[in-house]
């Protein structure tokens, strides 16, 4: 199990490298992965925040905060 979780966080390392360059060519343990766009790559962070949440036995908690004003 310690050994899929290793993965999970280096591939997301690997997406993360990429998506702070611009590129939108991922490789990684031999195979290579083309996105369409920087949303398709956060997509694909958030994807592997789950599965590394969930092989650590832990949930993510997202927040959502909502602001309103009554007009001007």
């Amino acid at each position: 199990m310690m050994t899929a979780i290793t993965e999970l966080k280096a591939r997301r390392e690997a997406l993360t490298a990429a998506r702070s360059t611009g590129v939108a060519r991922v490789s990684y343990d031999g195979k290579t992965v083309d996105y369409r766009s920087v949303a398709e790559i956060d997509r694909a962070i958030e994807a592997l925040d789950r599965e590394i949440a969930a092989a650590e036995g832990r949930r993510i908690v997202r927040h959502l905060r909502v602001t309103t004003t009554k007009g001007l």
